[in-house]
């Protein structure tokens, strides 16, 4: 940011660019220090703060169900494995009712990861805007975005990872042949028609992996907006100050149930998804 007392369109931009590593014009590799650098290295920059913090919480979820599994007891539980085990059966109630009993050796791990690291990413929505991109500026750090679920590249990623999961299990269930068929007979059943039931196929197949990470992206991102446009208030005098803190609040209480939300939608479009690569009925 520039300056000392930023205007209120740096302060939005830099808490919503990322922390970028590529290669600069000049053929060199290193980290940008505006937007402008992060635009000239183009597709292949790493958005360096997203794989920070969507690593580290996978880590933390991994290690906090490990940690519960080797100290589970048949006796009294306790609190850790409490909300492991109601996760766990959470996802397994969701999985019979949409998936069946179909068997599937990932479907429940992957669920249950998504569940789970997806609410963890959403939920460092709730940290206070400015507190580690600040300390990030002190050490030096020009950004350091904390919301992995704010960033497409994250989103559609994980999205675009359930799209190769459907298109292996419509292959490998229905076979190359009868799903190539299904892509030409549906929704109209007759030869005159293939060449439009196929280009609507395509349509709908390229649109669930995008609607599946934007949906995400979109929702999280409008959410961390709005607690940078509150936090604009506390530099507006003292009863602006004292109304962003009631409205910081207020949000911060609603946007719970969107953390929560979103977190359960993406875990429960990739089993709708999932679901519908295993059927082998006729559309």
């Amino acid at each position: 940011m520039a300056g000392d007392a930023p205007t209120s369109q740096e302060y939005i931009q830099h808490h919503l660019t990322n922390l970028a590593y590529g290669k600069h014009p000049d053929g060199n590799w290193g980290f940008a220090g505006s937007p402008e650098e992060i635009a000239d290295m183009g597709f292949w920059a790493i958005h360096v703060d997203t794989m920070f913090w969507s690593i580290g919480l996978g880590i933390i979820f991994l290690a906090m169900f490990m940690t519960a599994a080797k100290r589970a007891t048949i006796g009294v539980p306790g609190t850790l494995q409490n909300v492991c085990e109601m996760a766990i059966e959470f996802v397994e109630d969701n999985i019979t009712q949409v998936f069946g009993t179909r068997p599937n050796p990932i479907i429940g791990p992957l669920s249950l990861t998504i569940l789970i690291w997806v609410f963890l990413m959403n939920l460092m929505d709730l940290v206070p805007v400015d507190l580690i991109p600040h300390a990030a500026q002190l050490a030096g750090v020009p950004y350091f975005k904390i919301v992995s679920t704010t960033d497409p590249n994250a989103t559609l990623g994980m999205s675009v990872g359930v799209f190769f999961l459907v298109l292996y299990y419509n292959l490998k269930i229905k076979g190359p042949i009868k799903f190539g068929a299904g892509l030409i007979t549906h929704p109209i059943p007759h030869w005159s028609m293939y060449w439009f039931n196929f280009i609507l196929e395509i349509v709908d197949m390229i649109a669930k992996p995008l609607s599946h990470g934007l949906r995400l992206f979109g929702n999280l991102y409008a959410g961390e907006m709005i607690f940078i446009l509150i936090a604009l208030l506390y530099s507006s005098g003292l009863i602006l100050g004292l109304f962003g803190g009631l409205l910081q609040w207020a949000w911060a209480v609603f946007h719970i149930l969107i953390i929560c939300l979103q977190a359960f939608v993406f875990m429960i479009l990739t089993i709708v998804y999932l679901t519908q690569a295993h059927e082998t009925d006729e559309h």
